[in-house]
């Protein structure tokens, strides 16, 4: 089931889309505000976002453009904002599509079928991960740290690809959780994910005790914080 994150404060339209999005068998995150959807960005993996461009806290275009420092997903805007100036700064920043209200449903919903499709076929798999000093050369399942190699359990190995596919957003530990299994295939909880974040950290820091690459935010999760300079 593909995610998406919905950014408009209008209740009116969020209701009737919301209905119209679910029966598509999409699931559905609403944030009415600029820090709602901020927030939520930052916990939850969303295939693509609608987005307003006139929040009651922010602009919709400053929002597309801190996505844009760390992520690809498909973005469109949704507004009434429908001067030639404005679409073009909305191309120009990031987005990938732009529609004006008063809209139909089907050309938007075909919009949105098209971005994701678009999406699925141009996103090949990374055969190497780099930053931080970090480098995964995922073809070969060799990690090297400053030019040096280390040895990495195959959770370990998972969970360093994770963080670094997912640079300076904050993970939850149920969203790694998600994605991380045991060599057995078998689901590991809390306390192991804990374990495991302790031992990759004593492989991959200069000082574990004080880590900077894999930090943790607290209440929150655990996220890979990029260096100055550090991603290549």
């Amino acid at each position: 089931m593909k995610r998406i994150l919905f950014v408009e404060d209008d209740l009116s339209l969020i209701h009737g889309l919301s209905y119209a999005l679910k029966k598509q068998g999409y699931e559905l995150h609403i944030a009415r505000t600029y820090l709602e959807a901020k927030t939520l960005w930052s916990k939850i993996n969303c295939d693509l976002i609608i987005l307003d461009v006139s929040l009651p806290d922010g602009s919709g275009y400053d929002l597309c453009q801190d996505i844009r420092k760390t992520s690809k997903v498909p973005i469109l805007f949704l507004t009434a904002a429908d001067e030639e100036t404005e679409i073009t700064m909305g191309l120009d920043i990031g987005g990938d599509d732009y529609i004006t209200k008063p809209f139909k449903l089907a050309v938007l919903l075909s919009r949105i079928n098209a971005l994701l499709r678009r999406s699925e076929n141009f996103s090949q798999p990374s055969i190497e991960l780099n930053s931080n000093g970090i480098q995964v050369q995922m073809l070969k399942r060799e990690v090297f740290k400053d030019g040096m190699k280390i040895q990495l359990t195959a959770g370990e190995y998972k969970l360093l690809c994770f963080f670094m596919e997912n640079p300076n957003i904050v993970l939850s530990p149920e969203q790694i959780l998600g994605r991380l299994w045991d060599c057995e295939e078998n689901y590991i909880d809390n306390s192991s994910l804990t374990v495991y974040i302790r031992r990759l950290r004593a492989k991959i820091e200069d000082n574990p005790k004080t880590p900077s690459r894999i930090v943790t935010v607290r209440r929150m999760g655990y996220k890979w914080n990029i260096l100055d300079g550090g991603e290549v």
